[in-house]
């Protein structure tokens, strides 16, 4: 049986356009008969997997997502005296190991995520092939590839389009949801100027720039689930990085806000209210309790009432669904986030 950890979170940004749609305006999702206000999952992994928290807690055990591996590798070769031509031949032989290239190019045609033992790989490759001033062999080619234990990579997977490359996919260990309002809300418009400087006085009135933005404020639920023996596993047995890395992601989910539009909102919040949950049951979310939407005055206690009698509810009609549970209340002081770090640990 996998052991699953599960973490729902209430966070509350004030006036905030935090995850933009293709017209600049915030994402939007209609649930329970009630526009809310919504951030992607894809935006909230991108801001936790680089944000400082994820990244210093897991240096020397992170992957790099690019499309530049071909160009770097070429760059380096022509540094050290190799043709054009001849550079341009070998870092594609390189870089199409990752994945497709760009017709003509030596760019990959998709983000490949590479782990620091493939990485490591692509550099001693180079090197020799720089000191023999050669083209690389198929069977260093071959040796390029390797069973990634990246933690990032461990935790959100990785997908190779390519079918000979599909013995070295990973299956994500964690799953995240798209973050909602608890609440329904109207997006308004922030209008506004900028003025020259230099404006002399009268004869230069009017403002030099015109503008709009989109916001909304609301009470994000976010929930995330993390299948721990996948992750064990997708780090070559390696429990201790694994603890690392779940204790890792649930700081950035906790503490890291998305980036959109912090230079004109301010918008940075931590988690007021985090439920934690650990067992061998199988993981649900629970969005139903805010299927019927927020209201009144006092959202954020109205909300929490709601997540743990949801929690209790389930209990009662399939049996406990969780063997242990932990949480941290922002808005009553109880709990502590060095106590929920501790939860998380493998027993």
């Amino acid at each position: 049986m996998s052991t699953y950890i599960q973490l729902h979170l209430l966070t509350s940004y004030p006036p905030a356009n935090l995850n933009r749609d293709d017209l600049g305006r915030p994402k939007t999702a209609f649930m329970g008969g009630a526009e809310r206000l919504r951030v992607s999952s894809q935006s909230l992994k991108r801001h936790w997997r680089t944000s400082d928290v994820f990244q210093e807690a897991l240096a020397g055990h992170l992957g790099v997502r690019t499309k530049r591996l071909g160009l770097e590798v070429m760059a380096r070769l022509q540094e050290a005296g190799i043709a054009e031509g001849k550079a341009k031949e070998w870092a594609g032989k390189i870089a199409d190991v990752f994945g497709k290239l760009e017709k003509g190019s030596v760019e990959l045609s998709q983000l490949a995520h590479i782990s620091p033992e493939e990485l490591q790989a692509v550099d001693a490759l180079t090197e020799t092939l720089i000191e023999e001033k050669r083209g690389p062999e198929k069977e260093e080619l071959d040796l390029l590839r390797k069973n990634p234990a990246a933690a990032d990579i461990g935790l959100f997977g990785r997908m190779l389009a390519e079918k000979d490359k599909k013995k070295f996919e990973v299956e994500a260990a964690c799953q995240v949801a798209h973050a909602i309002t608890v609440h329904p809300v109207v997006i308004e418009d922030d209008y506004f100027t900028a003025v020259d400087d230099l404006n002399k006085g009268d004869e230069d009135r009017g403002a030099a720039h015109i503008g709009e933005t989109g916001f909304a404020a609301g009470l994000f639920y976010s929930y995330v689930c993390i299948n721990r023996d996948q992750l064990v596993d997708n780090l070559g047995g390696d429990a201790e990085l694994a603890d690392k890395a779940i204790a890792a992601l649930a700081e950035a989910a906790i503490k890291v806000s998305p980036s959109g539009k912090q230079n004109s909102f301010g918008s940075r919040a931590y988690a007021s209210y985090v439920l934690a949950e650990k067992g061998s049951q199988q993981p649900r979310s629970l969005s139903v309790a805010f299927l019927k939407p927020v209201q009144g005055q006092d959202q954020a206690t109205d909300a929490i009432a709601r997540l743990e009698e949801q929690a209790q509810r389930f209990d009662q009609v399939y049996g406990e669904c969780a063997e242990k549970r932990y949480s941290l209340n922002a808005h009553t002081g109880e709990g502590s986030f060095r106590e929920l770090m501790d939860f998380l640990k493998q027993d």
